[in-house]
């Protein structure tokens, strides 16, 4: 028939005309541009700034230091401080009196006359230390202190300023020994001893036991002879 177009056999039909390339592109760029100044307009009309409507970032580092606990000092090697340390801890803690303070001096060169004991008495973190003072000359306790490490420091818990004393750490707890002496007794030769055990209540130390030692009057000036065998 005349009104066909004569094909060649297996041929399919004519595709098509493609809209040309240039067009599809310039259609994208346009709405492009178009969603861009939508954006800048909306900005604008509320006074925004983009992103930073939201408020400034937090600082993450800084939030984690304000919640983490403040870092305390390292202790030393041993985690006990030593005698030069010691001394410096009573001169300088505001409840030892001022005798004590005052009579706290060298017996020979760098050497004072201290006591100083380690333990577990309040169930810390670290050991507590017991402090003795003593006299040079005769070794006759005018002090004893008990300091409990806080936050990298240490706080005095407990003192004694009656002498003579001397206190001392007994299975876990504190046992404070103060001579009793008569009218006429010489320094080395007490008439008694009282003992009193503290032991640690969760913020002080409360007096758990106390007895009264007395002691034998009779002094030989000669010395007993060996027993025979």
């Amino acid at each position: 028939m005349r009104g066909l177009a004569s094909q060649a056999p297996g041929a399919g039909p004519d595709p098509e005309p493609e809209p040309a390339r240039g067009t599809h592109q310039a259609v994208i760029t346009a709405l492009v541009v178009f969603a861009a100044l939508a954006l800048l307009v909306s900005a604008c009309a509320t006074g925004g700034t983009g992103a930073r409507d939201e408020g400034p970032a937090h600082d993450q580092s800084g939030a984690a230091a304000a919640v983490a606990p403040s870092a305390s000092p390292a202790p030393s090697s041993s985690g006990r401080p030593g005698p030069a340390e010691v001394v410096r801890l009573i001169k300088t803690d505001p409840l030892v009196s001022t005798e004590v303070k005052r009579g706290l001096r060298p017996c020979a060169a760098d050497d004072y006359a201290i006591d100083t004991s380690y333990g577990d008495l309040t169930g810390g973190t670290a050991e507590d230390v017991v402090v003795n003072v003593l006299t040079c000359g005769d070794g006759v306790g005018v002090g004893s202190y008990v300091y409990r490490e806080q936050n990298g420091s240490y706080e005095n818990v407990f003192q004694a300023e009656e002498p003579p004393v001397y206190a001392q750490i007994d299975r876990g707890d504190l046992v404070v020994s103060k001579q009793v002496y008569e009218k006429g007794d010489p320094v080395s030769n007490p008439s008694g001893e009282n003992v009193i055990t503290y032991r640690w209540s969760g913020s002080r130390f409360a007096q758990e036991y106390f007895w009264h030692n007395d002691y034998g009057t009779v002094v030989e000036d000669t010395p007993s002879p060996v027993p025979e065998a």
